[in-house]
């Protein structure tokens, strides 16, 4: 591990010559991809540092005890080894985890589709639930958060499916875990003896696309363009700006109408097409080495209840890791942020014992 750890810190150190270089920044592509990998280094190098420089504390302390004579200096120096034989396991615990392989989707933007299950018009205003939760998790995290697309249930209120995206920093190495069934059990609005339901909606999390991920013919599209049901300005209902594309040989079929004009859409659903496919090839990618990948939590399988919501005791659960809240009313504000990082932790552990008996 210290030969690979010494091996990123100069490459980290190459890397910051280069970006220093006047005539790096002629060549945006590559001054981009030289930032991302300098980024991507520093929290390695930066614990790297902090580990060596406690293992060389630890030597010079123990040299002192070895040598002092004085009572209270002794004291002293035993005081700062124990606190440093403390530190140094947590310390390369922390290295193990920044040296795991990243998922190469880690620091894209995501597109996330929200659909209602079983619960008929329960399951459209669950819907909606978890688009508000979304939407306020992002604006915590400060990220960019854009609807492109949604299909209103009969209930007022309600949605029947709701696609946005989200923007900003490693989006999607933190809202992948959401991906799968997610169930609520409450007492409906239109429920008149008190009794509780269980319904559920379904939530697909996909790493944006970028052009060069996939390859799309013109041939193989056939546009429609229709009237925005939306808001978007006094052209909604008078102007068809919303478009949808059909992609023939996927049959994947993708629509925005969110944006005021037809070829502001006409991009935005471009990306969504895009990443749809770009999300197909991951898919067969992970099936080829399913047997290798163990946890539960980072399948991406949507067909597996992965939470419950229960109104009733305020609970919340998710059911891959037994983790359990009774802050239901915070979680669905957006405060989603222990049971991510008790995700990510879960994650993170299975992985550090598949490369340990590997």
């Amino acid at each position: 591990m210290f030969d690979k750890l010494q091996a990123i810190k100069e490459r980290h150190l190459d890397l910051e010559q280069q970006l220093a270089d006047p005539g790096a920044a002629t060549d945006q592509n590559r001054f981009r991809k030289l930032n991302k990998e300098y980024s991507d280094l520093r929290d390695i190098v930066q614990a790297f540092d902090r580990y060596t420089q406690a293992k060389r504390q630890l030597d010079e302390s123990r040299a002192m005890l070895k040598c002092e004579k004085d009572p209270e200096m002794r004291e002293l120096a035993q005081t700062e080894i124990d606190d440093l034989q403390q530190q140094i396991p947590e310390l390369e615990q922390q290295l193990k985890v920044l040296l795991l392989p990243k998922d190469e989707a880690d620091s894209r933007n995501v597109i996330i589709e929200i659909r209602a299950g079983t619960g008929g018009e329960e399951a459209a205003l669950f819907v909606a639930d978890l688009l508000r939760m979304y939407q306020r998790y992002a604006e915590r995290q400060g990220w960019k958060c854009t609807m492109l697309d949604y299909t209103e249930s009969s209930m007022p209120g309600g949605f029947r499916e709701a696609v946005l995206e989200m923007s900003g920093n490693d989006v999607y190495a933190t809202m992948k875990y959401e991906s799968g069934v997610h169930r609520v059990q409450r007492v409906p609005e239109t429920e008149t003896q008190g009794r509780i339901h269980t319904s559920a909606a379904s939530v697909a999390v996909l790493p944006e696309a970028e052009e060069v991920d996939v390859e799309i013919r013109r041939e193989d599209l056939h546009f429609d363009t229709y009237r925005s049901g939306g808001k978007g300005g006094q052209n909604v209902n008078k102007v068809e700006t919303a478009v949808r594309i059909t992609h023939a040989p996927s049959g994947i079929v993708v629509a925005c109408q969110e944006e005021r004009s037809q070829l502001q859409n006409k991009e935005r659903a471009m990306t969504m097409l895009r990443t749809k496919l770009y999300d197909r090839q991951l898919a067969e990618q992970q099936q080829e080495r399913a047997d290798l990948r163990r946890s539960m939590v980072t399948t991406g399988d949507r067909s597996a209840k992965i939470r419950t919501y229960n109104y009733p005791q305020s609970r919340v659960t998710d059911h891959r890791i037994g983790f359990t809240s009774h802050a239901l009313p915070q979680i669905m504000q957006g405060d989603l942020v222990d049971i991510i990082e008790a995700l990510k932790l879960h994650d993170q552990t299975e992985r550090l014992q598949t490369a340990a008996e590997s």
